[in-house]
């Protein structure tokens, strides 16, 4: 940057206000701190909103199941995930269980 470029940058910055970032509100969620892999197909919401959902409730969102996943959440047509989650003994879920347990969350 030439110093008049400079100038006008610093001239600019003194005006700025960097907020925080929020944080979502997890405490109380049952997911939070949790690995959840959404799998087969969501009725209710699409795929975005639940993943959305989840990671603003403290769960990390994973595309795919292994020891380290604690709960699959699998609507109608889940195939190898569910099958791998009820391998290593995941807790599995449908749909309607998903929203019972975030709901007014």
């Amino acid at each position: 940057h030439t110093p008049a470029e400079r100038g006008a940058i610093d001239r600019l910055t003194v005006h700025l206000f960097i907020a925080d970032a929020e944080r979502p509100q997890t405490e109380g969620s049952p997911v939070a701190g949790k690995t959840v892999v959404f799998t087969g197909t969501l009725e209710q919401m699409s795929r975005a909103e639940a993943k959305a959902r989840a990671e603003a409730l403290g769960a990390k969102v994973s595309g795919s199941v292994s020891a380290k996943t604690d709960l699959v959440v699998a609507g109608p047509g889940a195939g190898s995930k569910a099958k791998k989650a009820a391998e290593l003994g995941v807790e599995t879920i449908d749909e309607d269980a998903w929203l019972a347990m975030i709901d007014g969350l």
